[in-house]
Order: structure tokens, then sequence, then C-alpha cells
């Protein structure tokens, strides 16, 4: 039997969908919004991003175009043709978050990236979609910026809701607060909350194959560890999960921590706790040292797999070709910048609960 081409997998796929809501992805990074959308049944025709590294993992795991384009160079022609035709249209994003990550203070409105978001409102307008979301950390709903940008859309005519909701509400097995913003020129709209009992780190990461530090999984490339420090592998042995540094022996402690300002950083050099969800995956997730991301059980820091999993992304999600390099800053970043997947599904599925609710009968796009 000849094998179905991967285009006729995806015009298959597509055609199965009812919902008639045709999406954007700006900012789309690898793809986790963009997968948790078509998860809801939308179609996602394009996703737009600057970081080149991002342009294999999207395009391969996603039914949607890649452009490799910075959102400033962008205007609304150059994305009129990627909705054409569909019944309801939808701009969605993630403007890059650390100018107004609590991680980054020193950044500010000097940083180019912290005026993205007024590039996506410009967007919306030359745009006219029928709805809009955009998620990011909970400290840009504080900055004139955000102020500014959700004005606009309500000048254009869009309903907007907005809150800081924890991802792991949402079946992310992971505590990670966002702040989710979504309009529609429907009527009013807001997140669709569910009642799921967060997922923990044992139920998502929990058969994994065992690894050492350092080591690579046969059979997955990307469940691959750090190597640790024979110091850090110490550390690693006194760290019990859900404890801190506070509980080694004095002679393990960092002399950093030793001082004032170092006493208040004690989620560092930690486990992660089996029957817990994770903590929030930064961009240097495989790092031991950068936070609570020991493996509750194995000494090691996670993999790289394993934090893409607490992504919600799936197990099988492609991020680098066969065959080539696997460098672990480039991974970790991608992956630690991602919106999770099951956040973005959340997201879609609001948005086409809200369709059915409002309209009835599609409508027809000029």
């Amino acid at each position: 039997m000849p094998r179905t081409s991967s285009a006729a997998k995806k015009k298959t796929k597509r055609s199965s969908r009812e919902c008639g809501i045709a999406a954007i992805d700006l900012f789309c990074g690898v793809g986790g919004l963009t997968k948790g959308l078509e998860n809801a049944g939308i179609d996602v025709n394009l996703g737009v991003d600057i970081d080149p590294a991002c342009a294999y993992p999207y395009s391969e795991n996603n039914e949607a175009a890649f452009l490799l384009k910075s959102v400033a160079d962008l205007n609304g022609r150059d994305l009129v043709q990627k909705v054409k035709g569909a019944d309801y249209t939808l701009l969605a994003g993630c403007a890059p978050c650390q100018p107004f990550s609590t991680y980054q203070q020193k950044l500010g409105p000097s940083d180019e990236r912290w005026h993205l978001l007024g590039h996506f409102g410009r967007l919306a307008e030359e745009l006219d979609p029928d709805f809009i979301t955009m998620e990011n950390v909970p400290n840009l709903a504080r900055q004139a910026v955000f102020k500014k940008f959700v004005s606009k859309l309500q000048s254009l005519g869009f309903h907007v809701t907005y809150q800081v909701v924890d991802c792991s509400e949402f079946g992310v097995p992971q505590q990670r607060q966002r702040l989710v913003l979504l309009a529609s020129k429907l009527g009013p709209i807001d997140l669709v909350r569910t009642e799921l009992k967060p997922k923990t780190v044992r139920q998502a990461i929990g058969k994994l194959p065992r690894i050492k530090a350092g080591e690579a999984c046969a059979s997955d490339p990307l469940h691959q560890a750090s190597e640790l420090s024979d110091l850090n592998m110490r550390r690693m042995r006194a760290s019990v999960p859900g404890g801190t540094w506070r509980d080694w022996d004095e002679d393990l402690v960092a002399d950093c921590h030793k001082r004032t300002t170092g006493k208040t950083y004690p989620s560092v050099y930690g486990r992660m706790e089996w029957d817990q969800p994770a903590p929030t995956m930064t961009t240097q997730y495989f790092g031991f040292g950068n936070g609570r991301f020991g493996h509750p059980e194995q000494d090691r820091a996670i993999s790289l797999r394993e934090g893409a999993i607490l992504q919600s992304f799936p197990k099988s999600y492609k991020f680098v070709r066969k065959g080539d390099p696997i460098y672990c800053k480039t991974i970790g970043r991608l992956i630690g910048n991602a919106v999770p997947v099951k956040l973005g599904e959340a997201i879609g599925k609001s948005i086409v609960a809200h369709v059915q609710e409002h309209t009835g009968p599609k409508k027809r796009a000029a």
C-alpha cells in the first residue's frame, strides 16, 4: 500500500475541522501555541519568528508554514492572503517576555523587544481579524505598553479580557503563572476554566528510561542530561525532593548562598517532587544549579526531553533533525520560552466555544 503523503495527511486532517477559524501565530517559536490551537480544531496557516532555530521544529511538528521574519517588518498585506476565505480569523502570539520578566529587572523601554507589542497592535489594525489572543508573563499587565495595547484593541471594536492563570489548571504538569488575553469582535469572551486535577511530575515523566548525568538515551537523543561536577554530584546526592541547599552540610553550600543576599534564593540546587507539578520551566532548566530542576529520584538534572514534556509538548515532538548536533543552550531556550501546548489548547477551545455560542451559522469572509 502506498504511503500517504505529508501534504495529503494535512489536507485530510484540515478538512475534518468545522470551526472555520484560520489563525496566524506571531512570535511562534517552536510551535507550542500553534500545536495547542491545532489540537483545539483551529487551522493555523502561518507562524512567524525571527529565530532560525525555530524553523525546523515548527514546520516539522505543525501544519502551518513558517516565515523567518521580524514582526516589526511585517504588514497586513503579508498576512491577509494567509487567512483569505476563512469564516473567522485569529491573530495570536506571545511577544518576547524577557523585557517584562521579573528575572530581567534591568531591561526596559530601551530594549528593542519592549516595543514588539506595539507592532502586534499595528498588525491587528491592518489585518482586522475577528479574534486576538496573547500570552505573556504576569508582569506585563502592569506596564504602560500593555495598557496601550488593550486600549488600541478596544478602539478597534474588540471586547477584551485578560487574566493571570496558573498553567497547571489546564493540564500542564507545571506551576507556571501566565497572563492570557482574549479579544473578540463578536462579544465578551473569556478563558474557559476547567476543573482538571493538576498533573504531577510522576505522571508526566515517571516512565521515561533511566539515564545518568552526562548521558543520553539511545532511543531518544533529546532525553539527555547535563554532566555534573564532583561537587555538584555531592550536592545532588545530599538533596531531597522539595528540599533546599539549606539541608546540606556546610561544606557543600556555595559561598554566594552564605552571604545575606544569597539566602533569599533557596530554590536553586533543588530536586522536584514526584507528586507535585514541576516548577516553572525556564530557558536554563537543564542545569541543576539554575532552579529546582533536579530529578526527584535520579542523581541528575532533568533532561531536555523531560523539560519539553513538562511544557506539555508531546513526547514525539521533534526539535532537531535526526543526526544533527543537540545544543543544550539552544534547545533549552526554545523549550523554556514556549507557550505550553495545553495552555494553547485551552485558549483555542475557548475561542471555538465562543464562536459556537455567539454566531450560529458561519459568516463568510470577504
